[in-house]
């Protein structure tokens, strides 16, 4: 980045935020701070309304706005392909405002720019992240969840979680806290401090059902932020598979979410992966058949014999 750059970006960054140190600009633009320092002269020289305050850092004085910047044809692909992908996964609102947001964005782009956006635009696909999209009003339940959150009320639901065993599924009704909500692996899951449990839980929206926002009020806690928020890793369990040479490709495109480490052996690929308990595990592995072969541990070895059993019994 030239300096020049680097001085445009500064001022957007000082828009953005109250009072930013020197260090945390050195930070962001990977330079020194010494370069930063020159960096704020310059702007001032420029007639940059620059306000430094000891032991704080700096601001822009109270009024001053950066008129909009353009944006090349990469960075407005970039700006579009977001909001195409806050209308597939939030709810309807966002959904929304989604598509006012693509709208203006295309409204102040030169005709150059947004035909060049409109070509780069055309060589990506966003598909369908969610199979089962429809079947379970997962949109619905993010947008109440989501308003929840930022109203800080407690919320209600019945919750469905596979066990191990027979049964296969435990049904209870929780009253949680709504921390806030995270999308992962294509699945929205909230965070929240559960009453029963008395702690942090995470819940799949999916699993959730009869959700009812209550007139409780809470306060979540100062020190908590979901940006930073790491649950502990209880995956304690250690398994070990090795896959036929000719899988190994198909093994790896379907990777598992508690996939841990590979080795490529003359005799196959050895992969292992740490779990809380072996059903985890069970159904990802079955579906690979005979191509795979447990080594450890031997109650998933069973497991795996008792299933491929009630298989031949069955067929």
């Amino acid at each position: 980045m030239n300096k020049t750059d680097r001085m445009l970006a500064i001022l957007m960054e000082l828009q953005r935020r109250e009072v930013t140190r020197a260090e945390d600009l050195a930070a962001i633009f990977e330079t020194s701070v010494r370069t930063i320092y020159r960096d704020i002269q310059a702007l001032s020289e420029a007639g940059v309304p620059l306000v430094g305050a000891p032991g704080r850092g700096y601001s822009l004085m109270e009024g001053y706005f950066l008129p909009p910047v353009s944006f090349t044809a990469e960075e407005a692909v970039t700006l579009l392909l977001g909001t195409d992908l806050v209308q597939r996964i939030f709810d309807a609102e966002y959904g929304t405002k989604a598509e006012m947001s693509r709208r203006k964005i295309e409204a102040i782009l030169p005709e150059r720019v947004r035909n060049e956006a409109a070509r780069v635009g055309n060589t990506i696909k966003l598909l369908q992240l969610r199979a089962h999209a429809g079947i379970h009003p997962e949109k619905a339940y993010v947008e109440v969840l989501r308003g929840a959150v930022l109203e800080e009320r407690k919320v209600r639901f019945g919750y469905s979680k596979k066990i191990p065993g027979p049964d296969g599924e435990r049904q209870s009704v929780r009253t949680v806290l709504p921390y806030g909500l995270v999308f992962v692996q294509g699945a929205w899951t909230l965070v929240a401090y559960c009453e029963l449990r008395r702690e942090i839980r995470h819940f799949r929206v999916s699993r959730m059902s009869g959700l009812t926002v209550l007139p409780d009020f809470f306060q979540k806690p100062s020190d908590f932020n979901l940006q930073v928020y790491a649950p502990p890793d209880d995956r304690n369990l250690r398994i070990e598979i090795r896959v036929n040479p000719e899988a190994a490709d198909r093994v790896r495109e379907f990777r598992n979410f508690y996939w841990e480490a590979e080795e490529e052996r003359p005799e196959g690929l050895y992969v292992t992966f740490r779990v809380r308990q072996p059903e985890e595990m069970l159904h990802w592995l079955l579906g690979f058949g005979a191509d795979i072969v447990v080594l450890e541990p031997e109650s998933l070895r069973k497991r795996m014999r008792e299933e491929a059993e009630n298989l031949f019994k069955r067929y």
